[in-house]
């Protein structure tokens, strides 16, 4: 177990570049198995849960070959379907919710695929059913074991077919894609998730030989083809790091920098940064955030209350809300931060509080924050970390506050930031890591 130590009150400086795409990694990785063809990618980001995929795919046989730094080659020629009957394999794939987008590609190539229940952040129920509904309506028969927790799916003659999608999910939206590309026939699927990862993953299966129209939209239609080819891909930065990295900047008091943010890939975030009264300086593909005493949270225009809601893509992420929630706390006026999406991931307020911050939790999707608009600085404490998400904002609550604070659970934050302390030390962060 590690934690981070943390003496808060440093000021930031210079610039960062974000990591590539964790939620991008998971799907642009799986897809390797689509093909017994060289598949190169690049910029991946060196965090536990990507890290622990790539192990899981060479546990199956995909050759893994690091290229340099962020740059693998897979080659999928020979994997090995029968290790997914191993104890080892539910070992690995229960540990990581990622482990869900092997379905897809296993059920397109192979005819079969078997998963245990994935595991994953703990922020609430988060279900599974539209990736099983679309993969059922393509043809694909499955069966769960309650005593074992282990899904089991028979996919050996997959049709094209329209569907339209219970929720627009991104992972169950990617999955359904990618178990359609060698499916007989035409595939259309209505309310698909259409965020850029999704948009990144059907551009990268298009040079690998697919048949996929309507990239962006939320209507997608897939001609289904006998087989694909390599290919060569790069990943897009990482959006909620690039977020995560405003909020410190802005919570520090600190001039940050952001190169090659691939700001056109942003959406709102940019949008709702400024509706919470920051300052952004875009110069290309580069953010500077500059120093900023004072920042006012804005109202609607009737005078009420803004409110910050999550939403699907080109709706605002909900990995942010929680960096959104910290930075209120000390801005100028109250906000009504609205977590529609998940429950539960709000309820690491309590360690805010506990810093000294002026936050009503309404309920498990609710919580308003009066801002302090800095006339009380938080105070360090010792906390744990829940899930990745609200480890951060943890983190960023942490190096604005006055004395001391420790994180416990950093393992946590681990799974989907890059080398987070020593990144942040550079900047100027005082930060330790402690191993027990």
């Amino acid at each position: 177990m590690s934690a981070f130590q943390i003496e808060g009150g440093a000021k930031l400086s210079g610039a960062i570049e974000a990591q590539g795409a964790k939620n991008e990694a998971l799907q642009i990785l799986c897809a390797v198995l689509l093909t017994p063809d060289n598949v190169t990618v690049h910029n991946i980001p060196d965090i536990v849960d990507v890290n622990k995929l790539i192990d899981l795919l060479a546990c199956m046989g995909v050759k893994v070959n690091k290229i340099g730094v962020g740059s693998y080659t897979f080659n999928a020629s020979q994997v090995d379907v029968n290790y997914l009957q191993s104890a080892e394999y539910t070992k690995k794939a229960a540990s990581l919710r990622g482990s869900i987008m092997v379905l897809g590609p296993l059920l397109a190539r192979f005819g079969t695929a078997k998963i245990p229940q994935p595991g994953g952040d703990k922020i609430g129920r988060r279900r599974l059913d539209t990736h099983f509904l679309g993969f059922q309506k393509l043809g694909a028969k499955f069966n769960f074991e309650q005593q074992s927790t282990f899904y089991t799916i028979d996919a050996s003659n997959l049709q094209g077919c329209y569907m339209l999608l219970d929720e627009a999910s991104v992972t169950g939206t990617a999955n359904i894609i990618m178990a359609a590309v060698l499916a007989k026939g035409t595939t259309t699927i209505y309310n698909a998730a259409c965020e850029p990862y999704i948009q990144q993953l059907c551009k990268m299966l298009n040079r690998m030989g697919a048949k996929i129209t309507g990239i962006g939209s939320n209507l997608v239609t897939i001609r289904g083809v006998s087989n694909l080819k390599g290919t060569e891909h790069t990943m897009l930065p990482d959006m909620i790091e690039i977020g995560s990295f405003i909020g410190m900047a802005v919570m520090t008091q600190s001039e940050i920098t952001i190169k090659n943010a691939s700001v056109e890939h942003l959406g709102l975030i940019p949008d709702m940064f400024k509706r919470m009264g920051v300052t952004l300086d875009i110069q290309g593909d580069d953010i500077r955030v500059p120093t900023q005493e004072h920042y006012e949270i804005e109202s609607f225009i009737d005078g009420s209350i803004m409110t910050i809601a999550d939403a699907p893509w080109p709706g605002l992420t909900p990995d942010l809300l929680s960096i959104m929630l910290v930075m209120a706390t000390q801005a100028k006026g109250t906000v009504l931060i609205h977590q529609k999406m998940f429950e539960s991931r709000l309820f690491f307020v309590d360690k805010l509080i506990e810093m000294g911050a002026k936050i009503i939790l309404c309920d498990p999707h609710r919580a308003t924050v009066i801002g302090l608009n800095r006339s009380v600085p938080l105070r360090g404490i010792t906390m744990t970390s829940p899930d990745i998400r609200a480890g951060v904002s943890l983190l960023i609550a942490a190096l604005s506050a006055k004395g001391t604070s420790t994180i416990l659970n950093v393992e946590q934050i681990d799974r989907g930031y890059q080398h987070i302390d020593t990144r942040l030390t550079k900047l100027g962060a005082k930060i330790k890591r402690i191993t027990e």
